[in-house]
């Protein structure tokens, strides 16, 4: 073959062979899996702590947004449910059909999760709950797509009742069966799930419930529920809202001159400590609040090796997103921890192992999860049940703890083995609130 002709081969070949290398790098860089994330940003859930969610979790996909997961580039597209259930379903479908995404992240309102997780279910899309606490979004509807790594409510009201119940007669000087109790609680399926635990709770320690009562979270007065308060003369009051309805309803039990021994909030709005205060002032002095524990507050030395650094990177980055804040909200680190949850221990397994992003393939790797208390930056493990299991998609290793606030600072209080100081009951003498 001439000289000539034998070079334009080969240069033919060469730049074939290049042709091939760039599409196949082509190739390599278009796989990713797009996350649909969404969290209320506008309306009263923002301020209660959908807004604190959201900022945990885009400080975890901001630190993946220049990494590739087993060859797979992370690319996160926002929505704002905007506090309302029905622009949650909306905007779940809009990512789902029109974004084309791969899956869904976040919802903190167990009133949206509830419609959003069965519509995504018959849509056969991947969704991974970093928040809502409802039990009823899972209870009995055997969804094989949904997951939540997250504590359920009735997890919330038992533990605060378990609580109150094993400081009754040391604290309180009443014997359980003595124990006058208050169940208050917005009428949402987060409200309601959570007092239905608190009553069960109640129940089995023996209380003497004096008031069960829901309202709506909305409502502009509360002067009536505040009044039924004072006439039922509670020892303790179990209080499960978002914000400004607790603000609202403390202020007026403030103003009617409503007193009691202690007050046990559950998440929400009661995991908001900047906005407590705001409303209340030094008044949620010694308030409870009942949620899965701040990872700020978790033992380094029962955790995983990898996971103090990874809770060091997310306070720093919350940090500069919201500087002077007194108390690192417990939301934060939540949404931080579940997120970090499927990037370090879901996808890889899906990838890896099940082929891809698919529905099925994060389904079968979230299935097979296998984490032992320690294991997330929340301190319990992860294992989710077999599918068609009463709870299908709840991982029954999760847990909540009661922490309290003091002088702008909040401590583990139960339970013991979690505890960081012994929890100060009842509310101190002077202080507004005070029975004594």
């Amino acid at each position: 073959m001439p000289v000539r002709k034998a070079a334009r081969v080969v240069g033919g070949l060469m730049a074939a062979i290049a042709a091939l290398g760039m599409a196949a790098s082509a190739q390599a860089q278009e796989k990713k899996i797009k996350i649909g994330v969404i969290y209320d940003l506008t309306g009263p859930l923002a301020g209660g702590g959908s807004e604190l969610q959201y900022t945990g979790a885009k400080i975890m996909l901001d630190s993946y947004a220049n990494k590739l997961v087993e060859g797979y580039k992370v690319e996160a597209v926002y929505a704002d449910a905007q506090s309302k259930p029905d622009v949650a379903i909306n905007e779940a479908i809009r990512l789902i059909e029109q974004e084309k995404v791969d899956m869904l992240l976040g919802f903190f309102s167990s009133a949206q999760c509830v419609p959003v997780a069965a519509r995504v279910e018959q849509l056969k899309k991947f969704m991974w709950i970093t928040t809502c606490i409802s039990s009823a979004v899972l209870d009995g509807k055997n969804l094989k797509y949904v997951f939540r790594p997250q504590a359920s409510g009735d997890q919330f009201g038992l533990i605060a009742m378990d609580f109150i119940a094993n400081n009754s007669k040391a604290k309180l000087g009443k014997e359980p069966k003595d124990l006058r109790v208050a169940i208050i609680h917005e009428d949402g399926a987060y409200g309601v799930d959570v007092s239905k635990g608190n009553e069960v709770g109640a129940k089995k320690a023996g209380f003497n419930i004096v008031l069960k009562e829901g309202y709506a979270a909305t409502a502009p007065d509360l002067s009536a529920l505040v009044t039924k308060l004072k006439r039922a003369r509670p020892d303790v009051v179990f209080h499960t809202g978002y914000n400004p309805d607790i603000t609202l309803l403390l202020r007026q039990a403030r103003e009617q001159g409503l007193k009691f021994g202690a007050l046990v909030g559950h998440g929400a709005g009661y995991g908001v400590y900047e906005k407590l205060k705001e409303g209340l002032g030094a008044d949620v002095n010694y308030f409870f609040n009942t949620d899965p524990i701040s990872i700020w507050l978790t033992n380094a030395k029962t955790l995983d090796a990898k996971l103090p650094p990874v809770i060091k990177m997310v306070g720093e980055e919350f940090d500069k997103a919201k500087p002077g804040v007194a108390i690192r909200s417990a939301h934060v680190g939540m949404a931080a921890s579940n997120t970090y949850l499927f990037f370090t221990e879901v996808l890889p397994v899906a990838i890896k192992k099940y082929g891809g992003v698919s529905p099925d393939a994060l389904r079968k790797a979230a299935l097979d999860l296998d984490i032992k208390e320690g294991g997330t930056m929340l301190g319990f493990g992860v294992k989710f049940p077999a599918e068609g299991a009463q709870m299908a998609g709840q991982n029954e290793r999760s847990f909540p703890v009661v922490i309290q606030y003091i002088d702008d600072k909040s401590y583990v209080v139960w339970p013991k083995s979690q505890a960081m100081r012994e929890a100060v009951l009842p509310l101190p003498k002077g202080t507004t609130y005070s029975n004594q």
